[in-house]
């Protein structure tokens, strides 16, 4: 698997993304679009959303502030993007912490049927769990994918994506994107991409520009832009000076994506495929 060819099909193709995500980081996702070569555009009026849709080549959902007209807005513009055959991606920020969130991310889990769901491992957890169709799956799991219970985390990785029908890309210290038959095992990224907001939310649209421009391998291209984020955010870390924070973390982070190339892609990740 190459993985700079994803990257390269990215700035050819330049596809065009639809994103409803939170109003807490959508310029942040906006740029990290930007900066990997596609074109982002933000709409989540419900009378809106499916001629934005229909212009576009994928469409990442994320849940991180909801309310009802937004809800509306992203079934809607779900159901476009199935019926169109769009890339897609699913972010259920914050899944678990309050009903709202847990019925409708499994909600649009259910109905729409994600290319690629993404998010932390609680995150996807409580979509397992709430969905009422994943059964085998530890529900004690610690919250944390580590070297110690890596293999248990693998299992629950496939597991989901099987039961789901949607890629499993669970990030953490250590990244498990599944589609259910293999599982690529990411290691790279630092522990202070955390102290940002967004760049969770920053990855999912990168997920589904990679999508949408290498609709044939998608668990590659899934896998592909999970590595990009984390070699990024070494790279990014790498050019911090004294006095710098995570405000210019963050800008780093972007900026080590916009000057990325396939060759440093492809000599900069660590995985293996399990």
């Amino acid at each position: 698997m190459v993985f700079g060819d994803f990257l390269t099909r990215v700035r050819e193709h330049v596809p065009l993304v639809h994103n409803i995500t939170n109003y807490v980081t959508v310029n942040d996702v906006a740029n990290m679009i930007l900066a990997c070569g596609a074109s982002p555009i933000m709409s989540d009026e419900p009378a809106d959303v499916e001629e934005i849709t229909a212009l576009c080549q994928g469409l990442n959902i994320n849940i991180g502030t909801l309310n009802k007209r937004t809800i509306d807005g992203m079934f809607a513009a779900g159901r476009k993007a199935k019926e169109l055959g769009h890339a897609t991606v699913l972010d259920p920020v914050g899944a678990g912490a309050s009903g709202l969130r847990t019925r409708t991310a499994v909600g649009l889990m259910e109905e729409i049927g994600f290319d690629v769901i993404r998010g932390n491992i609680s995150e996807i957890k409580t979509l397992a769990i709430g969905s009422g169709t994943t059964r085998g799956v530890d529900a004690d799991m610690a919250d944390a994918v580590t070297e110690e219970n890596l293999e248990e985390g693998i299992s629950f990785a496939k597991a989901f994506a099987r039961e789901s029908g949607s890629i499993a890309a669970i990030t953490g210290a250590i990244d498990l994107v599944s589609d259910g038959k293999s599982c690529y095992v990411i290691r790279n990224g630092r522990p202070e991409m955390g102290r940002i907001t967004g760049t969770g939310c920053q990855l999912s649209g990168l997920v589904c520009a990679f999508l949408a421009a290498n609709p044939q391998e998608k668990l590659g291209a899934a896998a592909a832009a999970v590595a990009m984020m984390g070699l990024a955010g070494e790279i990014g870390w790498g050019r911090m000076q004294e006095g710098d924070g995570n405000a210019t973390y963050r800008n780093r982070i972007i900026d080590a994506v916009y000057n990325m190339d396939a060759e440093t892609l492809e000599q900069g990740v660590k995985y293996e495929v399990r």
